[in-house]
Formats: C-alpha cells, sequence, structure tokens
C-alpha cells in the first residue's frame, strides 16, 4: 500500500512543479528576481552558465532536502516527493535547455506536433526582451492553442 502512495505521491508533485514552473516564472522570475532571469531572454555575457541557472540550484535544494528528511528524519512522503521534484527537473531541462534553446546540440530535427507546440510557445515568449508582457506558462505543457496546425 505504501508504493501505491509513493507513486501517488510522485505524479502529483511532478504535476504540482509544472504549476510551480508557471507561478515561479510569472511572479518571481518576470517579478523581483528578474536581475537574475533577464539573461535568458537577453544574453549580455559570453559565458554558457546563465544567472538564470540559479532557480534551477534552488529547486535542486529542495529536492535534495526531501531526500535528507527522508533519509534521516523519518520523512516517509520525502522520497517520492524528492523524486518528483527531480524528475519535473530532469524533464524541463531535456525540454527547456536541450530541445528549445540547444544549449547541447541534441533533437535538432524533432517536427513532430508537441515539438512545434513547444517551440512556438516558447518563441511567443522569447518575443518581448523585457520584464513584462511576457507569456507565462508552465514548460511541459503549454495553452493548446499553441498545438494548432
Amino acid at each position: 500500500m505504501d508504493v501505491l502512495f509513493w507513486i501517488l505521491i510522485f505524479f502529483s508533485t511532478f504535476a504540482i512543479m509544472e504549476f510551480m514552473a508557471w507561478f515561479t516564472h510569472k511572479y518571481i522570475m518576470h517579478g523581483f528576481l528578474w536581475v537574475l532571469h533577464k539573461d535568458h531572454h537577453h544574453k549580455d555575457h559570453g559565458s554558457w552558465w546563465e544567472r538564470n541557472d540559479a532557480f534551477f540550484i534552488f529547486y535542486a535544494i529542495v529536492s535534495i532536502l526531501c531526500f535528507i528528511g527522508w533519509d534521516r528524519y523519518g520523512f516517509w512522503a520525502g522520497l517520492p516527493i524528492g523524486l518528483g521534484i527531480f524528475a519535473y527537473g530532469l524533464a524541463y531541462f531535456f525540454v527547456h535547455d536541450i530541445f528549445i534553446h540547444q544549449r547541447f546540440k541534441m533533437f535538432r530535427n524533432a517536427n513532430n506536433w508537441y515539438a512545434r507546440g513547444i517551440r512556438r510557445a516558447h518563441k511567443i515568449h522569447h518575443k518581448h526582451l523585457g520584464k513584462d508582457k511576457g507569456e507565462c506558462y508552465g514548460m511541459l505543457v503549454p495553452p493548446l492553442k499553441y498545438f494548432k496546425k
């Protein structure tokens, strides 16, 4: 029975992370921490590392703290929550950093309905280089309007 709860918590956490990506992007990245996110929209340096990558570190720390809570303090839900956050972060990294922004040159020729929709939604978001007016959405499931032919 515990395994079923862990699986439910894992998938719930993964789904909640899509909401957290939208919320963080709209109200934090395009809000009071724009100073960290702006180099993602308008690169002002020659480094591969972006200040925007600090957000990845934050969520990695939250995931690690969940693992520690499970291992050291008996917080039984810490493992599936930590794994859910990690799995979302991995999916986000593949979709956003590798597929869309080509930080590693992979999946360049992907041209299915999902690939076109994700690229279209992200292109619309990056149309605005400033803090305001950029449409924000979760990364893995942007609004359906972007998946039209």
